[in-house]
């Protein structure tokens, strides 16, 4: 028996060791799925706080239970450290970190590099890698086979390399980790087959593909569709505010139609972990295929340019009561990216933040989940929503729509209201309320 056949026999028995480098937001709760399911499962993460906190039993993820952490600890299922030397004792390594863009929109591989090298660095005969992290189409392949072979082992003989992109959507109650078909891929039928086994003992369905560059490609066209459509809204709503129309009319009654249509919402702009850098990964490949993704770069031209609209809305709201936005009092109702979750990462809510800065006005915000947040520029702390605060405001704009917020009170108390994201949509309409 080869020591990839033992390894499909510690998998299927729940024996073989499961290590998942990143412990974040995609890297955590898949730790503790595994976990539950009674492998035994290594965090390995460079920053030592989240170390510290899921040895001790404690969660740093809204979205994750510190009781289950506590519990998975304390059963001896979980553990967590920061060397890169104990992954060559392990079975399976889940590859779960960062993957942003540089400056100039090219795809930023350093993390995964630095990971790479620490597992060609213990790699041994019968170990199992997955890359979760979104990448361009051909990085398990191209970057990361040829660098793990350098050791000596051999691809589908010694050891097998797979790609599962991670789908986990922060602040969804809907679905949970495991009700999320799982997409796999990998080079060859062994490195297939023994991904599909060991995500078949968490996900209720696995949804197996011909290679590692078709499940990248699936990845990227998920959060393609999704940008180039939310780019579609985004363009929606100038079009209809040039009109004097309101889009969230024209879209609620759009999304009646049963077939054929799919709805999706503007907003100040957007933000999160995908959709605004997955694409750009898609676009950089095929610039070095002298191919020019267009449908991906004019979406992403509509979607960054948002804020600069919200800004310019904000301008011409305030200069109807003759209000300059030099000296203008604002209050911004949250700058998480998207509703109930404390992520900023590509926040447009930051950017309008920023932008309303450099003109000078008088500029806070509140968020209930983010007490504090910084740009390249400057920092905030939130401030409490009090009556007096929500009063004195010259203008409110709602740039999250966290659902803790009483919006029937921030209108009935706020002079001026811009809502980006439809939150007052069950109010009665008010000359002082304006929507995107």
């Amino acid at each position: 028996m080869t020591r990839l056949e033992e390894l499909a026999e510690r998998i299927e028995s729940r024996r073989a060791e499961i290590g998942v480098v990143g412990l974040g937001y995609v890297g955590l709760p898949l730790a503790l799925a595994f976990a539950d399911a009674g492998f035994r499962v290594l965090g390995v993460d460079l920053d030592g706080d989240r170390v510290d906190h899921v040895n001790a039993g404690r969660s740093y993820l809204g979205d994750v239970s510190a009781a289950d952490v506590a519990r998975l600890v304390a059963d001896g299922k979980l553990s967590a450290t920061t060397s890169m030397r104990e992954l060559g004792r392990l079975d399976c390594i889940q590859v779960c970190v960062p993957t942003p863009l540089t400056r100039t929109k090219d795809p930023d591989v350093s993390h995964i590099m630095s990971v790479l090298e620490g597992i060609r660095r213990t790699l041994r005969s019968g170990q199992l890698v997955v890359l979760g992290s979104t990448t361009y189409p051909g990085t398990t392949k191209e970057l990361f086979r040829p660098m793990l072979e350098e050791s000596g082992l051999r691809l589908g003989e010694d050891f097998s390399l797979a790609f599962a992109p991670e789908r986990i959507d922060p602040g969804n109650e809907r679905y949970s980790l495991r009700q999320v078909p799982k997409v796999v891929g990998g080079d060859t039928e062994l490195c297939r087959k023994l991904a599909e086994s060991l995500y078949g003992s968490v996900f209720d369905e696995v949804v197996s593909v011909s290679c590692s560059r078709t499940a990248e490609m699936v990845k990227l066209l998920e959060n393609t569709f999704r940008m180039i459509n939310i780019g579609l809204a985004n363009e929606i709503a100038v079009i209809c505010e040039r009109l004097g129309l309101d889009v969230w009319e024209v879209i609620e009654a759009a999304a009646t139609k049963p077939y054929g249509f799919m709805k999706f919402e503007p907003g100040p702009g957007i933000g999160g972990h995908c959709i605004p850098i997955d694409p750009n990964y898609l676009a950089w490949k095929l610039r070095s295929l002298n191919y020019n993704a267009r449908f991906i770069e004019l979406a992403s031209e509509i979607n960054t340019s948002m804020p600069d609209w919200a800004c310019d809305r904000i301008a011409n709201i305030l200069n109807r009561d003759r209000l300059p936005v030099n000296g203008s009092r604002i209050l911004m109702l949250g700058v998480a990216y998207k509703a109930d979750v404390a992520d900023t990462r590509e926040s447009p809510a930051l950017e309008i933040l920023e932008r309303l800065r450099q003109q000078q006005a008088d500029i806070r915000y509140h968020d209930p989940l983010l007490p504090e947040v910084t740009t390249d520029n400057a920092s905030w702390k939130s401030v409490p929503l009090t009556d007096e605060e929500l009063r004195n405001a010259d203008l409110v704009v709602i740039t999250t729509a966290h659902s803790s917020v009483d919006y029937a009170r921030v209108a009935r108390l706020a002079p001026r209201v811009f809502d980006t994201r439809n939150a007052t949509r069950d109010l009665e309409a008010a000359p002082h309320v304006e929507k995107l």
